[in-house]
C-alpha cells in the first residue's frame, strides 16, 4: 500500500505566522511534475504561492493533479478549485494559460520569483521574458540546466550568487546529485579523471512500450550522456573532467 503524507495542512499555519510584506511571493510557470512539487515543497515553507501558469491544464485539472500524486501519493492539504483559481487550505492561487510568459501578469500578484519548470524557458534570453512583460516579476529561478544562466548547487557553489543575478539555475537532477560527492572528493583529495555510472528513474522522453527503441519501463537502456552544458560542468564541477553514463 502506498504510503501517503501524513503531514497536517501547514499552509495556513505558517502564512498566520507572517504578514504579506514578510512573505516571499511566488509564481510557478508549468504547473507540471516539476511545478506541482514546488507547489507542494511551498506548503512547507516561509513563502507564499500566489499565482500559477500553464496553457494546457484547468483549475480543476490541476486540483487533481496536486492532490494526487502517482509517485510521491497524496497531498493532505486542502485542495480545491473555483473558475480561476487553484484554493489550497482556503488560500486562492490564481492559475493564468499564457504560452508567453511575457504575457503573465506575475507583478498583479507581487511575485518576486518565478519558479521556471516548463523546461522550455531556461535560457537568458526566454527566462527573461518574465522580467519584461506589463507586470512583470523580479527573479527567474529555472529547474533545469541552462546554457546561459548561471548555474548553482547547494553546497557546492551557492557562495557564488550575488544579488544582481535575476535569473539563475538550479543545474540538473544528475548534477544536484554527483556534483557534492565530487566537491568532497576534489577538495580533500584532488580529482584528476572520473568516470561515473547511474541508474536514472525512466525519464518523460522515453517510450513506456517498445517502439524504434525498446520501452522504458521493461528495459535498462544504456545511455551515453555528458552534461548538459559545458558551463554546468565548469560552474559546478570546476577543473573536474568527466564521462558518465545513464543505465
Amino acid at each position: 500500500q502506498r504510503e501517503t503524507n501524513t503531514r497536517p495542512p501547514l499552509l495556513l499555519a505558517s502564512l498566520k505566522k507572517m504578514s504579506a510584506s514578510e512573505s516571499t511571493k511566488i509564481g510557478i510557470n508549468g504547473f507540471g511534475r516539476i511545478g506541482r512539487l514546488v507547489m507542494r515543497a511551498s506548503l512547507s515553507k516561509a513563502v507564499q504561492v500566489v499565482a500559477i501558469n500553464d496553457p494546457f491544464i484547468t483549475p480543476e485539472y490541476a486540483a487533481y493533479q496536486l492532490k494526487y500524486d502517482s509517485t510521491h501519493g497524496k497531498c493532505e492539504a486542502k485542495i480545491e478549485h473555483d473558475k480561476e483559481n487553484l484554493i489550497v487550505d482556503g488560500f486562492k492561487i490564481r492559475m493564468y494559460a499564457c504560452k508567453d510568459p511575457i504575457d503573465i501578469p506575475w507583478g498583479n500578484h507581487g511575485v518576486h520569483i518565478v519558479a521556471e519548470c516548463t523546461g522550455i524557458f531556461k535560457e537568458l534570453d526566454k527566462a527573461n521574458k518574465h522580467l519584461s512583460g506589463k507586470a512583470p516579476a523580479k527573479k527567474v529561478v529555472i529547474s533545469a540546466p541552462s546554457k546561459t544562466a548561471p548555474m548553482f548547487v547547494m553546497g557546492v557553489n551557492q557562495e557564488k550568487y550575488s544579488a544582481d543575478m535575476d535569473i539563475v539555475s538550479n543545474a540538473s537532477c544528475t548534477t544536484n546529485c554527483l556534483a557534492p560527492l565530487v566537491k568532497v572528493l576534489h577538495d580533500k583529495f584532488g580529482i584528476v579523471e572520473g568516470l561515473m555510472t547511474t541508474i536514472h528513474a525512466m525519464t518523460a522522453n522515453q517510450l513506456t512500450v517498445d517502439g524504434p527503441v525498446r520501452g522504458g519501463e521493461d528495459n535498462i537502456l544504456p545511455l551515453l550522456h555528458q552534461l548538459e552544458s559545458p558551463i554546468e560542468g565548469r560552474e559546478v564541477m570546476r577543473d573536474v573532467h568527466y564521462t558518465y553514463y545513464i543505465s
